[in-house]
């Protein structure tokens, strides 16, 4: 007579850990005769295999848009609610100088209204509920906005100050290469991730730090002055932004494979708890 299969054990066969899941920004860009929600490929890659998670892309679905009638389904606390870490990318756009008193726009500033009325209500959020925040480039500039604090939309203007634009002419290579040194703060998040209290890191903005928002903390400052990285202070989770792209080539880097990684690190134990 034959023996019945036993019965699985499931401390034999634990469930595989599930993956985080990592809500990615998107942008709102007119391509041909309609708008897309986008998000490009290079972030996509770094918040997969540098952070370990599983992306979701966010559309920009902030108040006053098309999309208004989906409010009840992407309520900013309902998406927190099924995330365990939130990733703002970089962009051509500004986040618009009405959110922080400032000045109005040059003609032909880039914006993206609904990407800003989308994430600086995100942002504000998910620092109140200890969601992981990893904040890049135009990120980290709404990171600062959405905690109280103002940009200057032409450092290259300011006296004294560094030219921190790509240069035009080159090729992408060049553009995202290694530009200029940070100090890092000592005993700060990045550092002691790093192991280190410096790095060079490339550089590929117009408008940056004026103010920084209360309850801040500067992470990194380039030879100018100008604040590079700032992370939340006293935050429960990783709450973090950086002002150049540690996605561009991030496995080549040990400063953007560790700050991948820490990101990683606390989606997952977000994961765990919940």
């Amino acid at each position: 007579m034959a023996t019945p299969n036993p019965a699985p054990n499931p401390a034999r066969n634990p469930a595989p850990a599930r993956l985080p899941l990592i809500g990615i920004a998107c942008d709102v860009r007119q391509l041909g005769a309609h708008p897309f929600h986008i998000a490009g490929e290079k972030y996509i890659d770094a918040v997969a295999h540098g952070a370990g998670a599983l992306p979701l892309l966010v559309p920009a679905f902030g108040a006053g848009t098309d999309l208004h009638a989906l409010d009840a389904v992407f309520a900013p606390e309902a998406l927190l609610d099924r995330l365990d870490g939130l990733f703002l990318p970089g962009s051509v756009s500004n986040v618009e100088p009405h959110h922080y008193g400032g000045p109005p726009p040059l003609p032909d500033t880039p914006a993206d209204p609904q990407r800003d009325a989308t994430t600086l209500a995100l942002i504000r959020l998910a620092v109140a509920r200890g969601v992981p925040l990893f904040a890049v480039c135009r990120g980290f500039q709404e990171m600062n906005v959405a905690l109280g604090g103002t940009l200057h939309p032409r450092l290259h203007e300011l006296p004294g100050r560094m030219d921190h634009r790509e240069p035009p002419e080159q090729p992408r290579e060049v553009q995202y290469g290694p530009a200029h040194p940070v100090r890092l703060n000592p005993g700060g998040r990045i550092a002691t991730l790093l192991g280190s209290d410096s790095a060079v890191v490339n550089s590929l903005h117009w408008q940056g730090v004026e103010r920084l928002a209360p309850g801040l903390i500067v992470e990194a400052e380039a030879p100018d002055g100008q604040i590079e990285a700032a992370s939340v202070t006293d935050a429960p989770a990783f709450a973090l932004g950086v002002q150049w792209h540690p996605e561009w080539r991030w496995r080549e880097h040990a400063l953007s494979r560790v700050l991948f990684a820490g990101f990683g690190d606390a989606a997952r134990a977000r994961a765990a708890q919940r």
